[in-house]
């Protein structure tokens, strides 16, 4: 069975994992444990797309067994302790190194990285058994989304190979404002955004994409957009397939969504 893809809100820092006597992430969380578990048929692999990853070119993670990698600061110390020993997937990672060679992007691999916090965070909610190989994907760093949407497409034929294509970033991500200053543009940018992703023309919904900028309070929402950019490959890989918009709340008065293709 051809696996959808997904582009979710990863949370801020490991928000899942300490005290929310208000229950601020958790709808989110509750978002995340079910968006995998609730699939057909469970993925044979994961190949992860996070905003905290950039490099000159592609890069995977095709370590065999890889770690955490720690980099949120100021938080509790347990928080520096988490856990998230899922297998890495070497296979995946040199699948997805050679669809982004045969379509002319220049690719890397790094088997020395850990997972960051935009790959454990997340998939230790969603998958708390850390029973499903992982792969990552870098962004390039030049954060050009026709680049990152193109790449997305040519690695769509892991969609066939039982392997989940997730994008992991932040439809909003501007860290200097919050609640009041923050919600009517947000609540702006999402609508906007989200119109583009559920377009059914999937050629339109590129350009689209690529002219993300020209969205109204695109520079407010993402003064700089790598938590966004994870969404170009995940809707570069959907093809054909229609977005969906599965996924919104208010956090820290961002209006934040989630989004699956196919």
């Amino acid at each position: 069975m051809r696996q959808p893809t997904f582009f979710i809100p990863h949370g801020g820092g490991p928000c899942f994992f300490m005290d929310d006597p208000t229950g601020m992430w958790t709808p989110m969380e509750r978002f995340l444990q079910g968006f995998i578990a609730d699939l057909p048929e469970r993925p044979r692999a994961l190949l992860v797309v996070s905003g905290h990853w950039e490099e000159e070119g592609f890069a995977v993670q095709d370590g065999a067994k890889p770690g955490l990698l720690f980099d949120y600061y100021g938080f509790p110390d347990h928080t520096y302790q988490l856990r998230w020993d899922a297998p890495g997937a070497p296979d995946v990672a040199h699948r997805a190194a050679a669809l982004l060679a045969d379509a002319g992007f220049a690719t890397t691999s790094d088997g020395a990285r850990g997972w960051d916090h935009g790959v454990f965070v997340p998939m230790k909610v969603a998958v708390p058994g850390a029973d499903i190989p992982t792969a990552q994907l870098s962004l390039r760093r030049d954060l050009d989304p026709a680049a990152h949407i193109a790449a997305g497409r040519a690695l769509a034929p892991l969609r066939d190979e039982g392997v989940l294509i997730v994008g992991s970033g932040m439809s909003f991500h501007n860290m200097r404002v919050r609640n009041g200053d923050a919600t009517a543009p947000a609540d702006i940018f999402d609508a906007a955004l989200t119109a583009i992703v559920t377009d059914p023309d999937a050629a339109r919904r590129a350009d689209r994409l690529a002219a993300w900028e020209t969205l109204p309070h695109a520079r407010f929402a993402h003064p700089r957009e790598e938590h966004l950019i994870p969404l170009m490959v995940a809707a570069g890989a959907a093809g054909d397939d229609a977005g969906q918009h599965v996924f919104e709340d208010h956090v820290i008065g961002w209006k934040v969504s989630g989004y699956r293709f196919g």
